[in-house]
């Protein structure tokens, strides 16, 4: 056999082989990797390379070498699994470099971690004070999480009182100027609904970059050309301020009129459309 098919077939096999090995021992982004993983995958890919290039040596002794490098990793993440100790052993645990607001130094020079680098892990976190900050640590792949103090977090509905509706994932009806039919049938429209939103706004579909409908039903564009303003959807935050128009005119209604029982009826149904509206809040007013 020639060396140049030879070193073809050697260099398929190891590729196929790293491939293989590589969706066992599973999908990592590199940053969430353990040094152990990082180590193990540069002597895959020079394990691989040895067997392409290495035309002296039976191929099957690089398969079993890839195989034991490969094998190791996934043993000790499925006994990772199994056990907790492990577990700390092979992935590490996380450090508190942060409590109660007060830094911990000792912490930190266990991590080897200056306090610029503290800083600067806080800053990506949007804390550019460390008294803004409660508690944070370093987790096992070397990303720090942050909590801040209760004073500093954002408002929520939740801190508010407030009921929202849930949201679902919005549908990609229109990209580069085509319409993606199946997207537009999950969300319940055809393509006659679709061209009538489009009037509205005045929008040919061939100049639309990306459509996309939320989970009201409302189209949401974007042009290619971007000196083009496109009205934002209106439809919910009419609905809700017709709404509240008319239960202010029955109010106004029940007020004027003079008749004890066309006042009693009047106010009877302003009551319930308060209801309606305070049941429908939370859908209107996303």
């Amino acid at each position: 056999m020639p060396d140049w098919l030879n070193i073809l077939i050697r260099s398929l096999v190891s590729i196929v082989f790293v491939f293989i090995l590589t969706k066992l021992i599973g999908k990592r982004q590199l940053s969430q990797m353990t040094f152990f993983e990082y180590t193990v995958g540069i002597a895959l890919g020079d394990l691989a390379a040895m067997i392409a290039d290495d035309l002296s040596g039976p191929m099957y002794k690089g398969i079993l070498a890839m195989s034991v490098y490969a094998g190791f990793p996934i043993l000790l993440g499925w006994l990772a699994l199994k056990n907790k100790s492990v577990r700390n052993f092979v992935e590490g645990k996380a450090t508190i470099l942060i409590k109660d607001g007060k830094v911990m130094e000792d912490n930190l020079k266990k991590e080897r971690m200056s306090s610029d680098e503290l800083l600067e892990h806080l800053r990506l976190k949007n804390a550019f004070r460390v008294a803004d900050v409660e508690f944070a640590l370093m987790e096992p792949n070397g990303k720090v999480s942050v909590l801040m103090k209760s004073q500093n977090q954002p408002i929520t509905p939740k801190h508010l009182g407030v009921t929202v509706a849930p949201e679902t994932e919005p549908q990609t009806v229109i990209m580069d100027g085509k319409i993606l039919d199946e997207s537009l049938a999950t969300r319940g429209f055809n393509r006659g609904w679709l061209n009538t939103e489009l009037n509205k706004a005045g929008v040919l579909l061939e100049n639309v970059f990306i459509g996309q409908v939320d989970t009201n039903g409302q189209l949401f564009l974007d042009l290619f050309d971007d000196l083009i303003q496109v009205p934002q959807p209106q439809t919910l935050k009419l609905t809700y301020l017709t709404l509240q128009k008319c239960q202010a005119d029955l109010e106004i209604f029940a007020l004027s009129v003079q008749d004890a029982a066309a006042k009693k009826r009047y106010e009877q149904e302003a009551a319930r459309l308060k209801q309606v509206l305070d049941d429908v809040t939370p859908l209107l007013t996303r």
